[in-house]
C-alpha cells in the first residue's frame, strides 16, 4: 500500500473512532440523565466510600427529602458488647460507630440529593453529650439533642417531639434509625422513604436466610416456621408522622407491647411496606459484628 494511501486510511480511522466516541459518550449521558432511578456508577461510588457527589441524577421521587426528619437513636448501653462505654461510642474505622450515620444524614445526603433532612435529632444520654457538642455548633438548627426514654419507645416519642418542634410543618415523615446500623446507604434511604409516602409507613429488610425453630421452653422444638414468609427487619422505618403520633396514643391507651417503630402502626391496622434493603446493613451488637463491618467498610474502599 503506498504511503498517501496509508496515511489517508489512518486519518479515516481515526475521524471514525473520534466520531463514534462522541456518540457513545452523548448516548451514555442522555441514559444518566433520563434514567428514571439511580446512576449505576453513582450508586457503586456511593457504596464505595458515601463521600461524593457523583449521583448525577435522581428521581424526583427520591431525591428530595425536605419532608422527612430523622430521629438517630444513640441512647442505648450495649451491654452485650462487654465494653468500656455504649456500643455507638466504639471506634469503626477510624471514627465512632455513632458518627457514621451522623456523617451519612448531615453531609452525605445533603451533598448528593438535591434536598437532604431538615433536621436530625440525636436521642443521647447527657453524659455522652460533650463529646458530640461539635457535631450541634456545626450544624446548627439542623442537629438537636434528645433526652433517651426508658425503653426504645420512650426515646422515639421523645425525638419525634424534638423533630415536630423544630422541622416545621413541612416536615410530614419521620425515619427512625438505630446508631448501630453504620452501614446504611443512600440508596437504602431513598427507596424507604420513597415506599413510605405511596403507603404510609416502611421499614428496610431482608428475606430471612436462616432456618427458623419455635420453642416454648427453649429446650424442644415446637415447630418449623416457613422461611419464604420471615423477613428480618432493619432501619431506618419510615413513618408518617401524623399515624406514628396516633399509635403511639393507641399503645399507651391499650397498654400495648411494640417491639419496633412500625409496630405501632401495625396496631392501628394500617399498611406497613416492606423496602428491600441490603444485608450489609448490620447491627453491630457484639465484636464479630464490629470486625464484619469494619470488613464491609474496606472492601467499599477499594471500589
Amino acid at each position: 500500500m503506498s504511503l498517501p494511501k496509508l496515511s489517508l486510511m489512518v486519518a479515516w480511522l481515526f475521524t471514525a473512532n473520534l466520531f463514534f466516541g462522541v456518540i457513545a459518550r452523548s448516548n451514555y449521558a442522555a441514559f444518566v440523565t433520563h434514567r428514571p432511578h439511580y446512576s449505576i456508577g453513582a450508586i457503586n461510588s456511593e457504596r464505595s466510600s458515601l463521600t461524593t457527589n457523583s449521583f448525577t441524577s435522581l428521581s424526583l421521587a427520591t431525591d428530595d427529602l425536605s419532608d422527612t426528619g430523622f430521629v438517630l437513636l444513640a441512647g442505648g448501653t450495649g451491654s452485650r458488647m462487654k465494653a468500656d462505654r455504649p456500643k455507638q461510642f466504639l471506634e469503626l474505622a477510624g471514627t465512632t460507630i455513632l458518627s457514621h450515620s451522623l456523617k451519612l444524614f448531615l453531609e452525605t445526603l445533603p451533598k448528593v440529593l438535591r434536598k437532604g433532612p431538615p433536621v436530625v435529632v440525636l436521642v443521647m444520654n447527657e453524659q455522652w453529650r460533650p463529646d458530640y457538642q461539635n457535631w450541634i455548633d456545626n450544624y446548627k438548627g439542623k442537629l438537636i439533642f434528645a433526652d433517651p426514654g426508658k425503653e426504645r419507645q420512650g426515646s422515639v416519642e421523645n425525638g419525634l417531639k424534638e423533630l415536630v418542634k423544630n422541622a416545621g410543618s413541612d416536615c410530614k415523615y419521620v425515619a427512625v434509625h438505630d446508631s448501630a446500623r453504620p452501614l446504611v446507604t443512600v440508596e437504602e434511604i431513598c427507596n424507604v422513604v420513597s415506599d413510605a409516602r405511596e403507603f404510609g409507613a416502611s421499614v428496610l429488610g431482608v428475606p430471612c436466610k436462616a432456618t427458623i425453630k419455635e420453642s416454648d421452653d427453649g429446650i424442644l422444638v415446637q415447630r418449623t416456621i416457613p422461611r419464604a414468609r420471615l423477613w428480618e427487619v432493619h432501619t431506618p422505618q419510615v413513618i408518617l408522622i401524623e399515624t406514628l403520633l396516633e399509635g403511639f396514643a393507641k399503645v399507651k391507651a391499650e397498654n400495648l407491647e411494640v417491639t419496633d417503630d412500625v409496630s405501632v402502626v401495625e396496631s392501628l391496622g394500617k399498611p406497613v411496606k416492606l423496602t428491600k434493603g441490603e444485608y450489609t446493613n448490620l447491627k453491630i451488637t457484639t465484636p464479630e459484628d464490629l470486625d464484619v463491618a469494619g470488613a464491609i467498610l474496606a472492601e467499599r474502599a477499594k471500589t
